[in-house]
């Protein structure tokens, strides 16, 4: 159940506790009826996410400074706060299911928090909880790349090719295929990144200029290929992380 607030309680409830997680306010007025069709809706996805965050109501009849302040100008008005801003806001009464995806927004889904679990069953259940997202098929496929399981590492990123991780991670099973960089790859398996794309940087400069490369790539072919694994682990990376500018460098040169 949300919690009243007043302009009393307001600092304490709504301003000191969104230091510590969100806190959702919805903003209404007894006579309002929008207010009273939303307002399951908020109960059902707050409770839904108990722990998570706090659902507050403030009646803007009683509390008319409120309202000014946060310029609730027309109601059913809800608003996030965190550390002490509103941080995400709507105004009118949505449907239960957009209430649901703008909570979504709020906090770690269950497939975040899946994803921060970290092993192959989590990352699994969490890959079919939200197959869209190219994270958790990236996070999938390296788990399944750490035991060797190739084929079912690149299963796991099929159709997120237009993603640099996941294109690297295909590009990194064709590569195995054929024989190449396999130092490299068992350098990335034992999680030592940095040898890793030297490994693989290093191929890529020796890779002949024409004639014939390991198994059935050509030269060009391994090379486009090397290349799409160096940008799709530098993808992942701090961008203003010195090595990642140093490696992009170095990969510019072998190229």
């Amino acid at each position: 159940m949300s919690v009243p607030v007043t302009e009393d309680t307001f600092d304490q409830l709504v301003l000191q506790r969104s230091h510590e997680l969100p806190v959702v306010v919805d903003f209404w007025a007894d006579w309002c009826g929008p207010c009273k069709a939303v307002s399951p809706a908020l109960e059902a996805a707050a409770a839904s996410r108990e722990g998570k965050l706090e659902l507050v109501k403030v009646d803007v009849d009683s509390n008319r400074q409120l309202a000014a302040l946060y310029r609730v100008q027309g109601i059913p008005n809800v608003k996030v706060f965190r550390d002490g801003d509103v941080v995400e806001e709507f105004t009118g009464a949505l449907s239960p299911a957009k209430v649901e995806a703008f909570f979504d927004k709020l906090v770690p889904s269950r497939a975040d928090d899946l994803l921060a679990a970290g092993d192959e069953l989590s990352l699994r259940e969490a890959a079919e909880l939200e197959p869209g997202r190219a994270d958790l098929a990236v996070a999938l496929a390296q788990a399944r790349l750490g035991r060797g399981a190739e084929e079912e590492a690149l299963q796991a990123v099929e159709g997120h090719e237009a993603d640099f991780a996941a294109a690297g991670i295909a590009a990194r099973v064709r590569l195995a295929k054929a024989g190449i960089a396999t130092d490299a790859f068992a350098a990335l398996n034992r999680g030592e990144r940095d040898a890793g794309l030297e490994s693989l940087i290093q191929a890529l400069a020796e890779l002949p200029r024409n004639g014939s490369a390991q198994g059935d790539l050509d030269p060009d072919e391994a090379r486009d290929l090397l290349r799409r694994v160096v940008v799709g682990i530098l993808s992942e990376a701090d961008p203003a992380d010195p090595r990642s500018r140093s490696y992009r460098r170095k990969l510019a040169a072998a190229l």
